[in-house]
């Protein structure tokens, strides 16, 4: 991995076993070096699994794969494959996924339609399948004996760090599990859900009803973090459910049962979204737009993007300019409802705009102090009703050129 992010967390978080699950992480040659690059899941008989994928029109041949075994389902297994994401390969990309699914298949005792997919890494580059038929035996012999930490450092590319979280929870007296490893930092603009990310935990939900919570919560998480404005070609966000907690199936998403789930399940998937932001390409500066006043969610939360995405604001906030005229510029390109004569935009606590104006007393400085520190909040208020949502996203330097630039070098 490059060197480590200054936004990254202290540690990687220690994850529990989830009952049902067992992990194997291996080098198959595909990154350089003897890093590992491909990661494998198998999920116990009955398991029920959600998932989520990028709306990108030249999505890989893993995504078209992955949505028809999701629609099925039914899924006992999830290869993953870094450092190559099997995109635009025409039929040989088509031919290297049923290969990918055959070998997970004969791991774990399933058929190919059971194994879901998902490649992340160079566009247009074919992916040598007689890699991963060498790394077979071996996915097989670490096959529960895995840590997360270096299952999420297989599934990485351009991370500086591994992305892992969890949390504990109760449906119905029982206790429940939830653990998930995601990988981002670069190509950030959610379309459904963000580059990769597994959740796994033992709850007992049903399939419908998990796909339901995953959107749900995908849209307050996922779905509302950027990092450079592109959205990937190979974006997957798996949840997968092993039923081994015990607990009584919730019927509906207004079960009472449910609600610390839906908590637990949200705090993991925005532990994970914003460990990617804070792995931004080059970022030095983790920043929280909190959106309100708006005409809905949807509305807040696009508005929210239009400033995330601004390069005007984030080379702003990189340099600790206080230049909020940038902000009131990427609200009124938002295309969203916005009342300019009622505005209001605060830096850090601080009132900067009012009614649609600079604050009669406003001073510069405390928000130049502000701007200095590793985490920034700027909130905005559009004044047209009561619509609210946080985004997240980071700062650009050159840093990120740099990266990009010799990407494939």
């Amino acid at each position: 991995m490059s060197k480590r992010s200054p936004l990254a967390p202290a540690r990687f978080p220690r994850l529990p076993e989830i009952d049902g699950v067992e992990i194997a992480a291996v080098a198959a040659g595909i990154k350089p070096g003897k890093q590992n690059d491909l990661f494998l899941a198998a999920l116990s008989p009955g398991s029920a699994v959600a998932g989520l994928f990028t709306q990108s029109l030249t999505s890989s041949a893993a995504v078209e794969w992955s949505r028809e075994v999701v629609e099925a389902g039914k899924t006992r297994a999830i290869i993953v494959n870094s450092g190559n994401a099997n995109a635009f390969t025409g039929t040989a990309g088509v031919e290297t996924v049923k290969g990918m699914a055959a070998v997970a298949a004969r791991q774990v005792g399933c058929r190919s339609g059971e194994v879901l997919i998902a490649s992340t890494g160079v566009i247009g580059e074919p992916l040598p399948l007689d890699q991963i038929f060498r790394a077979e035996e071996k996915l097989g012999d670490h096959l529960g004996s895995c840590s997360w930490k270096r299952a999420a450092e297989a599934i990485s590319t351009t991370d500086t760090f591994p992305k892992g979280a969890f949390a504990t929870c109760e449906i119905g007296g029982k206790r429940v599990r939830i653990a998930g490893i995601a990988k981002g930092s670069g190509m950030i603009a959610p379309d459904m859900a963000t580059m990769l990310g597994f959740i796994f935990t033992d709850a007992q939900i049903p399939q419908q009803l998990l796909q339901l919570l995953l959107v749900r919560i995908a849209g307050r998480t996922f779905n509302s973090i950027t990092v450079d404005g592109d959205t990937s070609t190979s974006d997957t966000l798996v949840l997968a459910a092993t039923g081994r907690a015990g607990n009584t199936p919730p019927l509906s998403i207004k079960d009472s049962s449910l609600s610390p789930f839906v908590d637990a399940l949200e705090q993991v998937a925005r532990d994970l979204a914003t460990q990617i932001v804070k792995d931004g390409e080059g970022a030095t500066k983790f920043i929280m737009l909190e959106i309100s006043g708006a005409t809905s969610f949807q509305a807040a939360r696009r508005v929210g993007l239009s400033i995330g995405n601004s390069p005007l604001v984030k080379t702003a906030i990189a340099g600790e300019d206080a230049n909020w005229g940038r902000i009131v510029m990427a609200v009124g390109k938002a295309g969203e409802r916005a009342d300019r004569d009622q505005l209001e935009i605060t830096i850090g606590g601080v009132a900067v705009v009012r009614a649609g104006e600079r604050v009669i007393d406003y001073q510069e400085e405390p928000v130049a102090e502000h701007l200095k520190g590793q985490e920034i909040q700027i909130g905005v208020d559009l004044g047209v009703g009561r619509g609210s949502a946080t985004v997240w996203t980071c700062d650009l330097t050159h840093g990120y050129i740099s990266i990009n630039a010799d990407y494939r070098s």
